[in-house]
């Protein structure tokens, strides 16, 4: 194993998280979620998260380093989100992050969550990184990304104009009754249906958008239509609305993300966030990646949802490309863009 010994720190949302690598190689990922404390409130409560960071923080950074079998004084830097993300949660990890550099005397690097998501495929790997077209599914992001480079080019070709895909999957979970988070409770009760069985819209996918929204995503008009099939259908079988409502999103995904990576030349598709742990959507890029002779790549299951070790991987790329780290008490931000992949 060669390359930069980093740790990373994500708290972006719910999950305490910490990763560590050497080079592209995982050596340790432990993760703490608070999702059970916020279930009954059918989302993210940004104070509750805020503390659990705080109660976990210490104990998953040292469950980490055991994992890894090194200590504090091994590591060649540190990585930490910087944002986008829950304001509160983020200056945890920063704070965190901060003070840990400072006592040890090693560089700081804040980086973009949303790229940190796309990087993580880049572990496991020793063939040098080509450029691809990004796909970023989660909860609070819908993104075609432009990928030149993981650490230092990264560009939006289109985004959510309005719920992103994680964001539909949670209240179509809640207009069905299911559990939170609401992406996996669909994926299951989905196995049984028909995807076919009911023919849901297709948000920004007709002539008339993509001239101005051509990589863009709009979920709120099929959330509506699931909603307003199951006021107008009281008998209706909740495993085909799970699934069929599930096709219509993956369809949009991936007919805007194949279309993408052929229009600008890329032979490879990259599929990362949450969402990218779905099934279906898993099995279909293959499918239509295939048929498409684009190389399909997507990170295993367990590093699609927040995790340390995506932004490990992307604090190890920039160390690696001799990029300056940022510095020590910089500030998070929780709405910010791919503008930002480097917190200077």
């Amino acid at each position: 194993m060669t390359g930069p010994l980093v740790l990373g720190i994500e708290t972006s949302c719910d999950e305490t998280a910490v990763g560590i690598v050497r080079g592209r190689t995982l050596l340790a990922n432990i993760i703490s979620s608070s999702v059970e404390e916020h279930a009954r409130f059918g989302g993210v409560v940004p104070e509750i998260a805020s503390r659990a960071h705080l109660e976990a923080m210490q104990s998953v950074i040292a469950e980490a380093l055991t994992q890894a079998k090194i200590s504090l004084n091994d590591l060649d830097a540190i990585g930490v989100t910087a944002g986008p993300g829950l304001i509160g949660a983020l200056l945890v990890g920063t704070s965190a992050a901060s003070g840990l550099a400072l006592a040890l005397d090693k560089p700081l690097y804040g980086v973009n969550h949303l790229s940190s998501h796309i990087a993580v495929d880049a572990l496991g790997e020793d063939d040098e990184l080509e450029p691809a077209i990004g796909l970023l599914v989660s909860g609070g992001h819908s993104s075609i990304l432009k990928v030149a480079d993981l650490a230092s080019d990264v560009l939006v070709l289109g985004s959510t104009i309005d719920d992103a895909a994680g964001e539909a999957f949670d209240k179509i979970a809640r207009l069905l009754e299911l559990d939170f988070p609401g992406g996996p409770a669909i994926d299951r009760l989905a196995q049984s249906g028909n995807p076919a069985a009911i023919d849901f819209p297709r948000g920004l996918t007709h002539a008339n958008d993509l001239g101005e929204h051509l990589y863009d995503f709009s979920f709120s008009g099929l959330k509506t239509a699931v909603s307003r099939y199951l006021q107008q259908t009281p008998a209706a079988i909740r495993a085909d609305v799970a699934a069929s409502f599930q096709e219509a999103v993956v369809d949009v995904l991936l007919t805007k993300a194949i279309g993408a990576a052929k229009a600008n030349g890329f032979e490879s598709l990259i599929i990362a966030g949450g969402v990218a742990a779905n099934s279906r959507l898993r099995s279909e890029a293959a499918r239509r990646c295939e048929s498409a002779k684009i190389r399909l790549r997507t990170p295993p299951a367990a590093l699609c949802t927040d995790n340390g070790a995506m932004v490990a991987a992307l604090t190890s790329l920039m160390v690696q490309g001799g990029q300056e780290g940022s510095p020590v008490g910089f500030g998070a931000d929780s709405s910010s863009g791919l503008e930002r992949l480097l917190w200077r």
